[in-house]
Formats: C-alpha cells, structure tokens, sequence
C-alpha cells in the first residue's frame, strides 16, 4: 500500500500567510491614497509592497525553527532573550536594508532610518512573541492530555481492582454465612448461593464485555443481591429503605458505581455497631437540571470531610474520577457527612449520553 505525503499549509501558516497578504494590501493603499482619492488606481504599488515587505515576511517565518529549537533545548529565559536581542538587532537592519535597495530614496538624516529599524524590531517581537505563545499553548494540551490519559489509565486500574475484589471479608463472611444455612435453612442456602452467583456473573460479564455503563435496573440488581448477602450477617440490625423512581431504571449509569457506596455504608455505619441502623436509597430526576440522582444515606457516625478525604479505600476515590472523565463534567459524587450525622453519597449523571 502506498501513502501520500501532504504538503497542506497548517492553519497556523495559512494565517501567518494571510496576515502578510492583507498587510500588504494595506500598504500598497496607503502609499496610493492620494490618487485614490482621485478616483485612480496604480498596481505597481501592490508589486512594491510585496517585494519590500515579503522578504521580511519569509526571514521572521525562520522565528518558529528557533522557538522549536529554544523548546527542545529547554533553553533559559536569560539566553532567550539575549539571542532574540541579537538576532532582532540583525533581523531590522536586513530588512531596513531590502527597504533601502528596492525604493532606492533620495538621501535622507539619521531620524529617517531610525524609525524603521525600531519599526521592524517591534515586528521581530510580535513574531516571535506570537510563535512563543503557539508552541506554549501546544504544549499545555499535550501536558493537560497526556495527564487526562494517565488519569484515564488510573481510574481503569481502579476500576479492574474493585472488580477483581469484591471484599474479601465480604466474600469470607457470604460463604461462612451459606455454610451456616446449609444446615438449618437449605432453602435460604440455596438462594444466597444463587444470589452470589449472580453478582459474581455480572462483575465477570461487565469485565469481559468491557462494559463500562448498565442501566440503574440493573446497577440496582447488583446492589440488592448484596445487601440480601449482607443481612445473612447483619440480620436485624441492617434495614433497607427504597425509593426509587420506576421511570428511571432505564437510564445508564457506571457500573459498579453504587455498591461501593453501599459497601461503604455497611463498613463504618453497621459492622463496628451491635444496633440497628437504616440505609436508604433513593433515585430522583432533578427538576431543575433533569439529571438522574441516586442517593446511598445511612444514619451512622458520619465523618469530617477530612477524614473521608484521607481515606485509603479505592471506591469513593474511584466513582469521582469515573464521572468526571466519562461524562466531562456533567456527572458528580457529591458527599455530605459530619460527625454524628450520618453519611450521604450522591451521584448525578445525565439521563441521555
């Protein structure tokens, strides 16, 4: 297979290019004002223009190789600027000296050739300024993607973690808790057997499909068979609260975005306590915005914002940064707590992709 090599100016050039041209053009008008006026018009002076100010034109085009080499380099502000000194002070005096030899103007004093030379540094400087900017600009999108896909890379790692392992304690105290059953309640075995089985079945179809987004139906699914698992344990002590919106079990949400919320709520507000407790769950269309919300609310200790900002756990951590990669900043994790006021973790995505 053969490729073709394109030779397009960038947008960049085609500017450069154009700002040029059009400069020109202004030029050419100004130095025949006066017969425009006169209702007359003279194009040798647009040829003028071009060859005095062309040559120019095409010398500060060697600026953006030089802010290339400057980068590469990692060259000092110090140097920088005492190399664009120089190579101004050179850049004036040849185009002053092109401007010289295609006019060819009677003799005139030293003011008169002043004010160019100053002229054509300050052209030098808005080049070299405006080429600087470019490759500044360019290399702060490089930066900020290269930082989106690292984050990307992260948050994927996250994510294959919190499939890869479910809790262990949570695992270890579902198969102690089945195995109590087999003998008292093999019906209840049976059923919690099932119910682990799915959940296991979902995390493994959602990995080897790379399925990254399931209806909150489904989410919600996933989320019950764990707390079914979760009150083989904790028995009485846990009590679920729904209120869901049934219009809304359609819609996409992250997957395994709710249950290590729910597992967070199991972990600080029942395992350390012998009494009962209440988790609720809620799911909302916001009337302002039409955002799904899901709330996960427990009536536990609570904790200082600090506190949760410090922790070591993966699934809170993980959900924020899902969100803000996935949905561009429409989606959030938003967390209200304070000692002795239970937990609160909410979720908005949009309800269209």
């Amino acid at each position: 297979m053969t490729t073709t090599k394109s030779y397009a100016l960038s947008p960049m050039w085609r500017l450069y290019v154009a700002a040029w041209l059009s400069y020109m053009l202004v030029i050419a008008l100004v130095m025949q004002a006066d017969t425009l006026l006169a209702g007359r018009l003279d194009p040798s002076l647009f040829w003028r223009a071009f060859v005095s100010i062309a040559p120019s034109a095409a010398m500060l085009a060697l600026l953006w190789p030089l802010s290339g080499r400057f980068e590469r380099r990692a060259v000092a502000g110090v140097q920088r600027f005492v190399i664009h000194i120089l190579t101004a002070v050179a850049f004036a005096t040849y185009a002053h000296t092109v401007l010289v030899v295609t006019q060819n103007p009677p003799p005139h004093p030293l003011s008169w050739h002043l004010w160019p030379f100053l002229y054509n540094m300050m052209s030098y400087a808005v080049v070299a300024g405006v080429f600087h900017l470019v490759r500044a600009n360019a290399a702060t999108q490089r930066q900020a993607l290269a930082t989106q896909q690292a984050q990307t890379l992260l948050v994927a790692s996250e994510l294959g973690a919190l499939r890869s392992k479910l809790n262990p304690h949570f695992l270890f105290n579902t198969l102690h808790s089945i195995i109590a059953l087999t003998g008292r309640n093999p019906e209840a075995a049976e059923t919690a057997l099932f119910q682990f089985s799915n959940m296991l079945r979902y995390v493994l179809d959602t990995e080897r499909a790379g399925i990254d987004r399931v209806t909150l139906d489904a989410e919600l699914d996933f989320v019950r068979d764990y707390l079914e698992l979760e009150s083989l344990r904790l028995g009485e002590r846990l009590r679920v609260e729904w209120d869901l919106d049934p219009d809304l079990g359609d819609c996409l949400v992250p997957a395994l975005s709710l249950q290590p919320l729910v597992e967070n709520s199991i972990k600080h507000a029942f395992n350390p306590f012998t009494r009962h407790g209440i988790l609720r769950i809620e799911s909302r269309r916001e009337p302002d915005t039409g955002l799904l919300r899901v709330t996960v609310r427990d009536d536990g200790p609570g904790a200082a914002a600090a506190t949760i900002e410090a922790s070591p756990g993966l699934g809170i951590r993980t959900i924020g940064r899902r969100l803000d990669l996935d949905y561009a900043g429409r989606a959030a994790l938003r967390i209200d707590s304070q000692p002795g006021a239970g937990f609160a973790a909410c979720v908005t995505v949009p309800t269209t992709p």
